[in-house]
């Protein structure tokens, strides 16, 4: 989805209108990570990568909707659910609206490389989403495309030297 930074924190009756999204940052065994790749669907050549997740459903928990949304959209279920690392609130346009979101991110750990995108995915999904590629650190600290969040290089980077934070870290609100 396409996002950008800057603005201010949202806190109080603000928080109450964000739509509530579980992401993952599923790694496999080389520590490579998986990222969705995305197009405006009026505009193709407008691209980013992006973590897979999106919105929580009914009485969901983050954790189940993690899961969830990481199996619809990419078919990959053998997964071991780690810990919350990042937390951020984030605005954007896309596909005619605007998106307010306070996003979770959840380290997933698995075996299953083999990804495809589509099985699971939504009509907007279909319409938005052009494939996925896992990612070393070098690669995507080298991206020529948008990829979020924006930090995604520096934060992946520090996950991997230093491990998951003791407690979730922040991440600066991003508005487009």
């Amino acid at each position: 989805m396409a996002e950008g930074h800057g603005g201010a924190e949202r806190t109080g009756a603000d928080e109450r209108r964000l739509r509530k999204v579980a992401r993952v940052v599923l790694l496999d065994p080389q520590d490579r990570i998986l990222l969705l790749h995305g197009f405006e669907p009026d505009d193709p050549t407008s691209t980013w990568w992006f973590t897979p997740g999106g919105g929580l459903e009914g009485q969901e928990s983050r954790e189940e909707a993690a899961l969830r949304e990481l199996a619809e959209e990419t078919g990959i279920t053998d997964v071991r659910l780690g810990p919350l690392l990042w937390r951020r609130i984030c605005s954007f346009p896309f596909a005619g609206r605007r998106w307010d979101q306070d996003e979770w991110y959840y380290l997933c750990r698995t075996q299953q490389t083999p990804a495809r995108a589509g099985a699971g995915l939504t009509e907007l999904e279909r319409r938005s989403v052009a494939g996925l590629r896992w990612w070393t650190a070098d690669e995507l600290a080298t991206a020529t495309e948008p990829v979020y969040p924006t930090r995604l290089p520096e934060l992946l980077r520090t996950l991997l030297v230093e491990g998951p934070p003791s407690a979730p870290v922040i991440l600066e609100t991003e508005r487009v």
